[in-house]
């Protein structure tokens, strides 16, 4: 069995996309995923499946999502290694000094189709990016809530017929959801 960890993109952040974490826990149990935990209101689960395809498993949750709870909600699923491999390649480490300003924005594609290289890091100071595999990592000293490199940002980077998804989490919630995985 491999442990996975889903990330619901933009729930519970206001009075609409509204999911318990009980009820998300019993419809993800529902779909014959194992051992389902939740962490926070934002939408992160930890699961156990012998299915092997995330993009799969996301897609299959958001279908659940829409058919069950009447929301159109985009899940971005990662196993355990590639989950561990975005925590170890932190390349803001030295930089971030306060683990809550410091987000990883995952992405449903890779980076490499966002046209990231054509984002000049110098008209988003003070915030800093890095970029990796699938997930944009970024320093926001002044904190996020008037951001510029949000993940609305990332997103729209990728052509229109991409479909791409970004959901970031803070660098306290990963760590917790790693101590969790373990």
């Amino acid at each position: 069995m491999t442990a996975y960890l889903a990330l619901l993109r933009g729930i519970n952040v206001s009075r609409n996309q509204r999911i318990a974490m009980a009820d998300l826990r019993t419809l993800l149990t529902g779909l014959g995923l194992d051992d389902v935990t939740t962490y926070l209101q934002s939408g992160n689960a930890l699961f156990r499946s012998d299915r092997t395809d995330p993009v799969a498993i996301a897609a299959e949750i958001e279908a659940a999502i829409t058919g069950e709870l009447g929301l159109t909600v985009r899940v971005l699923v990662r196993d355990e290694d590639d989950f561990r491999r975005v925590l170890d390649a932190n390349p803001l480490g030295d930089v971030a000094t306060d683990p809550s300003k410091l987000l990883v924005t995952f992405l449903s594609a890779p980076t490499a189709e966002a046209r990231l290289d054509e984002v000049d890091p110098a008209t988003h100071a003070p915030e800093v990016m890095a970029v990796g595999r699938r997930e944009v990592y970024v320093w926001y000293p002044d904190g996020v809530r008037k951001a510029k490199l949000s993940p609305p940002f990332f997103e729209k980077r990728y052509p229109k017929d991409a479909d791409a998804a970004a959901t970031a989490r803070n660098w306290n919630t990963l760590s917790k959801l790693l101590t969790m995985l373990d």
